[in-house]
């Protein structure tokens, strides 16, 4: 059977000794109980003891009515000794997070590993009960570099930098299939296109109809499926709240809650904008980009059919946030986007609070060194150390002033 490496599997393993609770969150059907999966069958190889229960299932339900029922369940299992529980979809506790907090605080000998889909009750309702007893393990949909890693077979694992260095055509391609399709991990493993666009449907309709139309109480799953569209033909562009409420057909207050609500469960990012100077840049409103580029195709119809000339690029500078934002991931780095009022523009801009660094993406094969006189308005403005162009081939760099700009092919991101 095809297995797909997720990079979030060493990271868990080097947190079983630790006491903290091990939290998995993320999309729906990103590949959280397989993780969970793979990580216990890691244990019972090396003869620990594990148990795994799953709250979906009403076998296992039923030892969450009360924390005595499920100490019970567990000394059964483990003996009162060394032991590693897991416990899948935990955000159908009520009270979750008050739940653990009381168990945990009894000082067992047990590790628990535990995940949910969504971050409502997972990421807000246990963050104070659970305050110094959790690490949070965030995992999104499949990355670039994993899928990769799965379409060469891992050949290439401990040298994947050397295999982009020289497939380039085919590196090319698999960046292409990667934008079109995205990184659900079914999505991946299906080879048809019809299976593909099945998969993907199925994963949107039971977001919308149970994480926002069930799980949030959204009454209006037709208008929040319209906004959803709505964003992904936007992607990148400044949200204009007014005019987004009235193509949507919801008040502002309604459209903020929905966009907080997709935020939340993993559907969309928000980015801020950067600035310093509110009388000549933009302060206030954010733009969006997918957690999941198939996703947001399959909003547009546009799943494994995307166009060379009027989509590539928007879904591309997706493609690079996701990328950045991942790295920011356990820093002190933030992502932001930079608009002037006289419209000069630079796609993103990371800052840690003391430096910053303009992102320019461009979706082309570029020959020469050469930089947008937006990127140069802003290096005149800030006088960073760096600025980076991201594109699909040329590795080079050139000096504007003091300011180091390299030119990086997307790989290297």
């Amino acid at each position: 059977m095809q297995k797909i490496h997720r990079e979030l599997f060493g990271e868990l393993k080097a947190h079983l000794n630790a006491r903290e609770i091990s939290l998995i969150v993320g999309p729906r059907q990103a590949g959280k109980t397989t993780l969970m999966t793979e990580v216990k069958a890691y244990l019972d190889q090396k003869g620990e003891k594990t148990i795994f229960l799953n709250l979906d299932y009403e076998a296992d339900k039923i030892f969450f009515n009360s924390q005595t029922d499920l100490i019970g369940k567990l000394d059964l299992e483990l003996g009162r000794k060394k032991g590693f529980v897991f416990i899948d979809e935990i955000q159908r506790k009520e009270n979750v997070g008050l739940f653990l907090k009381g168990i945990y605080d009894l000082n067992l000998p047990y590790k628990f590993i535990i995940s949910g889909s969504g971050s409502l009750d997972l990421k807000e309702k246990m963050h104070e009960s659970l305050a110094g007893r959790k690490r949070i393990f965030e995992l999104g949909t499949v990355s670039f570099r994993e899928f990769v890693d799965f379409k060469t077979e891992y050949k290439y694992s401990q040298k994947l930098g050397d295999f982009f260095a020289v497939e380039k055509d085919r590196s090319l391609s698999l960046l292409l299939e990667y934008l079109n399709f995205g990184g659900y991990p079914r999505v991946i493993l299906e080879k048809k296109l019809s299976e593909k666009t099945r998969i993907i449907n199925e994963i949107f309709r039971s977001y919308v109809e149970k994480d926002i139309a069930y799980f949030l109480g959204v009454n209006r799953a037709d208008a929040f499926s319209l906004l959803i569209k709505l964003l992904a033909s936007q992607t990148g562009q400044i949200i204009k709240y007014s005019k987004l409420a009235e193509e949507s057909g919801i008040s502002s207050a309604t459209l903020k809650n929905y966009l907080w609500y997709a935020e939340k469960t993993f559907s969309i990012r928000m980015i801020a904008p950067y600035f310093k100077n509110k009388h000549k840049e933009i302060t206030k409103a954010p733009t969006a980009y997918f957690y999941d580029l198939g996703l947001r195709n399959f909003s547009l119809g546009l799943f494994g059919n995307l166009s060379q000339s009027d989509q590539l690029g928007f879904i591309f500078q997706n493609f690079v946030a996701n990328c950045l934002l991942e790295k920011n991931i356990n820093t002190a780095r933030t992502l932001h986007f930079w608009r002037t009022l006289d419209k000069a523009e630079v796609d993103f801009v990371q800052s840690d609070g003391e430096s910053v660094l303009p992102v320019e993406v461009k979706y082309s094969q570029l020959k020469n060194p050469s930089i947008a006189r937006s990127l140069r308005n802003f290096i005149q403005e800030y006088s960073p150390k760096e600025a980076w162009v991201i594109n699909l081939t040329l590795e080079d760099e050139i000096k504007i002033g003091s300011t180091l700009v390299k030119f990086v092919p997307f790989h290297k991101l």
